[in-house]
């Protein structure tokens, strides 16, 4: 009451704002200071606060002192909170803008709200009117909440055009994309957002022009990162607004030809970018609910990759020509064991190049197809439908073939049929996810293959990893203790002093001293000896033994030589050979 009587008895005070009023009852302002700090706010058209804190009349941090203790309410400093967590969407942004004020929490039907100046009863009311629940005020300090505001307020629009900025020319291939089924029609125009289009697109290009080999969005309560595969290795790329999300899996659904209605289930497709006049990538996408928004992984399908040749994929001269000395033989089965990500389906693509030629009748089966070739039937299996990798197997069979490339033997029956159709006169290219060549053969065993039929028709073995090439440019010999190269597996001999590891280091044109990958493989024929340990129901220790009698290298030794060439790293070779 204190202060409603000074005010009537000084009619000159009458114009100031309630906060000013309280600051001069509180000993903060002289009357002619708070006229002065008024009038040059109507003057520049500022609020009250802002030219009372701006000017350096009152600090920020002692204002909020003094409004906390005059009217009892409590004071935040809100460096201890975490912008992540506060609500969205309960008060609109323009409100916050124009009152500076900040959502803190909702309990019941009252809003629990930051602001520096709880005398403003138009700001009060205008939360009130918009969200028709109550306002419970907290103090906070001006400076910092006036910070909060403004990068809470900043729209995903906005925050994407800062991520976007320099981005090239490309566009979204409109011809039909094979083996994708078409989705139920929908509105695009909901989600033919540019900010969203631009963000996309330069994710795609860029992951691209990086050479990775997957994207991944991921959404989670807090926030939304982008992550790119590169070399083997997840980097974080950007951290979008989290409110993007759902027009952003919208957008590529659209592009995928998914159902965007859907969002329970996984889905699968495949979209084109066009990078250049005659270029054009594919892209296989995959979506996955989670407990935050649907994630999703897109797989580059470079189709160049194919046609690299099979020098280009690392193969020691004495291993090409296992290799190609199996894929001129009439029949037989050739098997490629790995991981996955381990190039198993580059490898068998590049087979599949060296033998397509206008004679030779070649017929695939994948799930789904990665890489198109011309003049190869390819056909992607869909178990829904009933297109099993068995079902397709004996179609093939039907269709005068020469030669089947199988995805991958998953069960007993596609694993009966490939191995009759090796028996019969035909080459079969296929997958097994094993550690090693050796133990693929008692794999074989334990699915239920007889002896005999892995005997006669497995003709060739490789297993093979990929590893981090050490960067050209900045590579630099490591000083390796004797001990230590002992135990990662070079023998005596081989450390005679006549040549030294190599370690990375990084630099601006690599990735933290690696550019690129290189091929580790274990090409081992079936040898009559091999086969002899087969019949008798040998393990994979024995045929190890074997092996490496013939002159094969295990995935370890064959890792090792490439770090003494110094194509990599030891320490690279131990991660990717931990069998």
């Amino acid at each position: 009451m204190a202060a409603v009587d000074n005010t009537q008895k000084e009619p000159a005070t009458a114009a100031l704002p309630g906060l000013g009023r309280a600051l001069i009852s509180a000993g903060k302002l002289t009357q002619k200071s708070a006229e002065d700090t008024y009038k040059k706010s109507q003057a520049s058209k500022t609020s009250f606060i802002a030219e009372l804190t701006g000017s350096g009349v009152v600090s920020a941090a002692d204002l909020a002192h003094t409004v906390s203790a005059v009217f009892g309410a409590p004071l935040l400093d809100l460096n201890a909170i975490d912008p992540l967590r506060l609500p969205r969407d309960l008060l609109d942004t323009k409100i916050c803008l124009s009152y500076r004020v900040v959502v803190l929490s909702k309990r019941n039907n009252r809003l629990t709200v930051a602001t520096a100046d709880p005398t403003d009863q138009e700001a009060a009311e205008k939360i009130k009117f918009s969200t028709q629940m109550g306002v419970d005020w907290v103090i906070a300090e001006y400076d910092k909440l006036t910070k909060l505001v403004e990068s809470n307020s900043k729209t995903a629009g906005e925050a994407l055009d800062t991520l976007t900025s320099g981005g090239g020319d490309f566009e979204f291939d409109d011809a039909p994309v094979e083996d994708t089924p078409e989705a139920p029609e929908t509105n695009t125009t909901e989600v033919e957002d540019a900010p969203i289009v631009r963000f996309l697109h330069k994710m795609l290009v860029d992951a691209f022009n990086m050479r990775a080999s997957d994207l991944h969005f991921e959404p989670y309560e807090h926030h939304y990162r982008v992550r790119f595969r590169v070399d083997g290795e997840l980097r974080e790329i950007a951290s979008p607004p989290i409110a993007i999300k759902d027009k952003l899996a919208s957008r590529i659904k659209v592009i995928s030809r998914l159902d965007i209605s859907e969002k329970r289930v996984p889905q699968d497709g495949k979209m084109k970018l066009k990078v250049g006049p005659d270029r054009v990538i594919d892209f296989r996408v995959s979506t996955l609910p989670t407990l935050f928004g649907e994630k999703i992984v897109i797989r580059i399908l470079d189709p160049s990759s194919a046609k690299m040749g099979i020098d280009a994929l690392g193969y020691e001269p004495i291993e090409k020509a296992r290799l190609l000395d199996a894929i001129s033989r009439p029949y037989g089965m050739i098997l490629v064991t790995g991981p996955t990500g381990s190039g198993k389906t580059v490898s068998l693509y590049t087979c599949l190049n060296l033998l397509n030629k206008p004679g030779v009748n070649i017929a695939t089966a994948e799930d789904p197809c990665e890489i198109t070739l011309p003049g190869v039937n390819q056909v992607s299996v869909n178990d829904k439908a009933g297109l099993t990798f068995a079902v397709a197997l004996k179609s093939f069979l039907r269709q005068d073939p020469d030669i089947i490339m199988v995805g991958e033997i998953r069960d007993i029956e596609t694993a009966d049929i490939s191995i009759k159709a090796a028996q019969t006169g035909h080459l079969v290219l296929s997958t097994l996810h094993t550690n090693d060549a050796p133990t693929t053969l008692t794999r074989m065993r334990n699915m239920g293959i007889a002896p005999f039929n892995i005997a006669s028709s497995v003709i060739l073995i490789t297993a093979q990893r990929l590893a981090r090439r050490l960067c050209p440019q900045c590579k630099a010999p490591s000083d390796i203790p004797h001990e230590a190269l002992l135990d990662a597996g070079y023998s005596d001999e081989e450390i005679d002093g006549s040549w030294a590891p190599y370690k990375p280091i990084g630099c601006s044109a690599c990735n933290n001293g690696y550019k690129g990958r290189v091929g580790i493989y274990q090409v081992m024929p079936i040898t009559e000896e091999i086969q002899r340990i087969i019949l008798r129901d040998g393990n994979a220790l024995e045929i190890a033994a074997q092996a490496k009698l013939e002159g094969v290298r295990s995935l370890r030794d064959a890792g090792l030589h490439k770090a003494k060439l110094g194509m990599t790293s030891i320490e690279e070779v131990l991660a990717v050979t931990n069998l």
